[in-house]
């Protein structure tokens, strides 16, 4: 049974994101009141992923996650923030975090989001290396508007990744969390029209929506193309939806903390994160994101 630890210096914080989890019987759940004490947990028992606030005593989540991707680099990391937090968690998102959830939605989101990355965590840890290397690739999907399909090629897309050596494992993760992004936006946002905002003021109609609206003509009708170009320095991966498409000068700056808490900007920051560079078309409707490759991807514990 896979296990998360969570970390927090709240009493009343940690015992909310604890007993959110404990709702699966999936997760064991761990606790720790700081960052050093999570430390002490983390080596008497390596969990499998990590639920850590940023403002604590002792090591904050910033230092935390240095630690941890130093002496751990398989363990994903998901970060809790809150008003105040915001530059530390950009930061350390930077550092090595895979995702990270506002403590004012944990209630609706953090489940979800453990759930995605720790079974992106953990086909990374089951999957054996398939080749050592390869010079080319060049391939493209036509998917269905259906969210069972972009689930499915962002499992594909993370495998890809490890397979063509793309980079190290760890930074594989969090390629596979960027690619799933940018599916998910254009599922929701593109093809279904379904504003980010409403997610914020209604979790459980925003999925109420998008399940009427993809049996719903003219949105279950549409498309995502999915390209995908790997040479021996880049990959190049381009998402496009038959949406409407948006204005893409008018979306905030993600890397700027005061924008951290918005729900247009969680995607996108992840995107922009985790991959070297990240384009839009003029209309709004296509992105490519840029990974270079590493010459010589790390080899790491499986």
């Amino acid at each position: 049974m896979p296990s998360v630890l969570v970390v927090d210096d709240s009493p009343m914080d940690r015992i909310l994101a604890c007993g959110l989890l404990r709702k699966s019987p999936d997760y064991t759940v761990l606790e720790a009141v700081d960052g050093k004490d999570a430390l002490e947990k983390i080596e008497l028992h390596l969990p499998d992923l990590v639920v850590t606030d940023m403002n604590m005593p002792n090591m904050n989540g910033l230092e935390l996650v240095s630690a941890v991707k130093e002496q751990y680099p398989l363990t994903p990391i998901i970060l809790m923030t809150s008003l105040g937090s915001e530059e530390i968690a950009v930061q350390a998102l930077q550092t090595g975090a895979s995702s990270y959830v506002p403590k004012r939605v944990l209630a609706g989101e953090l489940l979800e989001v453990v759930d995605r990355v720790l079974s992106a965590s953990q086909e990374f840890r089951g999957k054996s290396r398939l080749m050592s290397r390869l010079t080319k690739v060049d391939y493209s999907f036509t998917l269905e508007n259906q969210l069972d399909l972009v689930c499915a090629i962002a499992g594909f897309l993370r495998e890809e990744a490890i397979r063509l050596r793309l980079c190290p494992r760890s930074e594989c993760l969090r390629v596979g969390v960027a690619l799933e992004e940018a599916l998910l936006n254009a599922y929701y946002h593109g093809n279904l029209e379904i504003s980010s905002k409403l997610r914020e003021e209604d979790h459980r109609l925003y999925h109420e929506t998008a399940v009427k609206r993809s049996a719903e003509a003219p949105y279950c009708e549409r498309r995502i193309f999915v390209g995908v170009k790997v040479t021996p320095t880049q990959a190049v991966f381009s998402i496009r939806d038959e949406g409407p498409g948006f204005d893409p000068s008018t979306l905030p700056d993600p890397t700027d903390p005061a924008n951290l808490d918005r729900p247009c900007g969680r995607g996108l920051l992840l995107m922009r994160t985790f991959m070297d560079n990240v384009i839009y078309n003029d209309r709004g409707n296509e992105v490519t994101l840029f990974k270079e490759r590493d010459s010589d991807p790390e080899e790491t514990e499986d």
